[in-house]
């Protein structure tokens, strides 16, 4: 990656030989003439400096960038929510895509803290939602950008009413599937996917009835297509989300298969609970298996 950056960034020197040939040429045509001739080479040094520190400005800056995304990423390892989101909040105004959806992604887990107050919570959500929306727009080939679009668009619907929120929902479904066909080996992307078909498909009927009254022909999905999501995203990554082995289990107990139920129920109590959500998936799966008996 950083070879790739480092040679996009230096450029074509092999033009530079041509270049000079070229001004040989002109110097040998143009006889007679002392100013022209002696302005030839002046022009030229000055032109080649230029380009070395442009070129020498580029490697910086790719070298600058890498660097930070990689602190970037090592904050959001280890839950350094309030320092990510400050170390990259001085990027707010970038064209940088990647810095962006990061920045969306730190904004919307700060809202999510306990000790946050609901104006601020909702403060973030939208700030979050912006973040995303510009990253898209800058690199609408960035499958991150399209995930994290369509997790802040879920987020800012909470606010804005079930009609709002219903009709995002095909806006939701559209930007995960282009994230998948983008990277179709992101597991977040695709539990994210699931989570959304199976939140349909266990839908109570009343609320259907009121989403019809709504929308002529509003979102649906089936417990198969949801648990099709969660299987292909654990192939992709095993063990990778505490929450995706829960909704597995969810899943099979929606579709009436207690045994793969208490497969996946047991996998997803017994995951080393490391955040505040291992901790809630734990409790829900040991809930959820003492039902079950």
């Amino acid at each position: 990656m950083l070879s790739e950056l480092l040679t996009a960034a230096s450029g074509n020197t092999t033009e530079l030989p041509g270049l000079q040939q070229h001004v040989m040429m002109i110097l040998r045509k143009t006889s007679g003439r002392a100013a022209f001739l002696l302005g030839i080479p002046t022009l030229t040094c000055l032109g080649y400096e230029a380009y070395h520190r442009v070129q020498s400005s580029a490697v910086v800056y790719a070298l600058e960038r890498v660097e930070l995304l990689e602190q970037a990423d090592y904050l959001y390892s280890c839950a350094e929510t309030e320092k990510l989101y400050q170390l990259l909040l001085q990027y707010k105004d970038s064209d940088d895509a990647e810095f962006l959806w990061r920045l969306a992604r730190a904004s919307r887990d700060l809202s999510l803290l306990p000790n946050i107050d609901g104006e601020r919570k909702k403060q973030l959500t939208f700030e979050a939602f912006e973040y995303a929306k510009k990253s898209l727009e800058k690199d609408e080939m960035c499958f991150a950008a399209h995930k994290w679009y369509a997790i802040c668009l879920s987020d800012v619907g909470d606010y804005e009413g079930v009609k709002v929120k219903i009709g995002n929902s095909y806006i939701i479904r559209e930007h995960l599937e282009k994230a998948i066909k983008l990277n179709p080996k992101d597991a977040t992307s695709l539990h994210i996917l699931g989570y959304w078909c199976f939140a349909f498909a266990e839908l109570p009927w009343y609320q259907r009835k009121v989403a019809a009254v709504i929308f002529a022909s509003p979102p649906t999905s089936t417990y198969e297509e949801a648990l099709d999501f969660f299987l292909k995203a654990e192939e992709v990554d095993p063990n990778f989300y505490s929450k995706n082995l829960l909704m597995l289990g969810k899943t099979y107990l929606g579709m009436k298969d207690k045994e793969k139920a208490l497969l996946w129920l047991t996998k997803a109590k017994e995951y080393p609970a490391h955040t505040l959500e291992d901790k809630e998936v734990h409790k829900e799966a040991v809930d959820l298996l003492k039902k079950l008996g």
